[in-house]
């Protein structure tokens, strides 16, 4: 400790500790930062609303609850290799068959493999028109790509799977994607790979018991480079997670499986890449508890159950309109 005289004022100063301020720029997010996750946040909410009013039907609640999320993913605080130019979509190669054949996967649209990059894998498939949408504002997937979007023969399918945009592997059943990240994540720890290895996933995907034996696991084999970051918006299929079976107090939980946790506002930028860049010795959950109407507040008139938006009359469908225009100035 030094201390000075200001005056007749004594004045005492702690010693500069500048590796905690180093790590600490490093963990902070830049202006361009999140404004880049707010221009992408707001193209994902557009596309998806646009795409589900043409086609009368879509996963809205999760456009608007992960967009901000998806966005930081996006935007850097995931480690991916850059794109020369947005991919187009390739033509589904058929299943698995005998012989010699060359297997398309979604990981492609995440850049080359790299030793020193980061892996991203995604879990809830009924996501995939979010993150297609995502892909295409980050500069990762050709602009027109939702013209094929559930077509036969397009990869761009609804429920994605490993071989659609943005998806490195099958994950239906919902919560296979930790378990495969942890496999991934293991493979790279072996081989001395530095990247992490970051998975999205939903809360709902907590009341499957592969995801604590996936957290188990991954606790046990010391798998400090992954990152979990949950969607937390509180819906599934059936209504409320509350009323359907609860997970709370979910920090608690995932805590006592040996995981560092951090309780975040999902639609707060600061506070998301602040957790994601946070060092620590333990695999890592972020939990983005976040809001199903985000920037649809209209939405909030199908309460409680927010799953699936499909109109349920021509006037129902011209309020969305009117809404995708307001979100759209």
């Amino acid at each position: 400790m030094t201390t000075v005289l200001r005056g007749s004022t004594r004045i005492s100063y702690l010693p500069i500790d500048y590796q905690l301020l180093e790590r600490m720029h490093l963990m902070a997010v830049t202006v361009a930062e999140q404004e880049e996750v707010r221009r992408i946040a707001k193209g994902i909410r557009s596309r998806v609303l646009a795409h589900t009013i043409a086609q009368n039907g879509g996963y809205m609640s999760q456009a608007c609850s992960a967009a901000e999320i998806l966005g930081s993913l996006y935007s850097g605080l995931v480690d991916l290799k850059p794109l020369a130019t947005p991919l187009l979509p390739a033509e589904f190669s058929g299943t698995p068959k005998s012989g010699p054949q060359v297997e398309i996967t979604g990981a492609e649209y995440h850049g080359v493999k790299s030793p020193h990059n980061d892996r991203l894998i995604s879990s809830p498939a009924h996501y995939a028109l979010v993150i297609y949408a995502a892909l295409i504002e980050a500069g990762r997937l050709a602009e027109h790509a939702l013209d094929d979007f559930n077509k036969d023969g397009s990869t761009v399918e609804m429920i994605g799977a490993e071989h659609s945009p943005g998806f490195e592997t099958t994950t239906g059943s919902l919560s296979q994607a930790i378990s495969q990240a942890g496999g991934i994540a293991l493979a790279r720890k072996l081989k001395g790979e530095t990247g992490k290895t970051w998975v999205f996933m939903s809360d709902g995907e907590f009341q499957e018991g592969q995801t604590w034996e996936a957290l188990s696991a991954t606790s046990y084999h010391k798998l400090q480079n992954v990152r979990v970051i949950v969607d937390v918006n509180q819906a599934q299929c059936d209504g409320p997670m509350s009323t359907v079976m609860t997970i709370e107090p979910l920090a608690d939980r995932i805590t006592a499986f040996g995981w560092d946790v951090s309780v975040v506002d999902g639609h707060n930028i600061e506070e998301i890449f602040a957790a994601g860049r946070a060092e620590t010795d333990k695999p890592k959950m972020i939990l983005c508890y976040t809001d199903p109407v985000r920037g649809l507040p209209i939405l909030a008139e199908r309460a409680p159950l927010f799953h699936y938006l499909r109109f349920t009359s021509p006037e129902e469908r011209a309020k969305y309109q009117v809404a995708l225009e307001e979100m759209t100035k």
